[in-house]
């Protein structure tokens, strides 16, 4: 155990801890708008099994993600879909949290909570998937575990000091951003589509290509913003 311990990408693992902090706020802020029409007694209990839930419906993306992550076509198409994510995420804040309705009932929470957190937790998913490809194959579901604990925390207790903190300082969500298109980069160059040029399966190349996303993705991303903004 010492020894996978020791044999660790941590440099995944911080990238992985940087998608959660950006990527989980959304979810949070989603349990808490399903279970605010609760009875006091059943909040927690809302929170509790929503989140529980959550994470089983996170787990079960996750699997298949990785799964067709083998395909050919479809680390590049992931990765497009990871650039698209980071892009937005250095625009203004997305709508999806206005559909997200209370309810009186457990059971109709909880169902609330499952549905706004399949459609909001697959940038969170992708994210990690993506970082853990860099990772050696036998470290890749540890890393994914990590993940998905991590992100349990983060849902219940972390979402409000987390946005507080993004609002403070702005920087953290174009950096956050630029991770986002520097794993992108990285997860197209590694499609099994490109292996038939040699010179793209370097790591000079896979350096450039990492670079080359994140530096489209905030670039694109502050001009979406500017536009947005008039």
């Amino acid at each position: 155990m010492s020894e996978l311990i020791a044999g660790l990408n941590w440099g995944v693992i911080a990238q992985i801890i940087v998608i959660d902090v950006m990527l989980s706020g959304d979810n949070a802020i989603a349990i808490a708008l399903a279970c605010r029409d609760l009875p006091a007694a059943q909040r927690k209990q809302g929170i509790v099994w929503g989140t529980v839930g959550a994470i089983a419906l996170r787990a079960l993306l996750m699997f298949f993600a990785l799964a067709l992550f083998e395909w050919p076509g479809l680390k590049m198409a992931g990765g497009l879909l990871l650039l698209w994510i980071g892009i937005q995420l250095t625009a203004p804040r997305r709508n999806a949290l206005h559909t997200v309705q209370s309810s009186k009932r457990l059971a109709a929470a909880i169902k609330t909570i499952l549905l706004a957190d399949f459609a909001m937790s697959l940038d969170n998913v992708l994210g990690i998937a993506s970082a853990s490809q860099a990772a050696h194959a036998k470290h890749r579901f540890l890393l994914i575990a990590l993940g998905l604990l991590l992100s349990v925390p983060l849902m219940i207790w972390a979402s409000q000091f987390l946005l507080k903190l993004l609002d403070r300082f702005p920087f953290i969500v174009t950096a956050g951003a630029a991770l986002l298109g520097w794993i992108a980069g990285g997860l197209i160059i590694q499609d099994a589509i490109l292996q038939r040029f040699p010179l793209l399966m370097t790591t000079a190349a896979r350096i450039y290509a990492q670079i080359a996303g994140a530096v489209l993705v905030v670039a694109l991303g502050a001009l979406f913003a500017r536009r947005r903004a008039r």
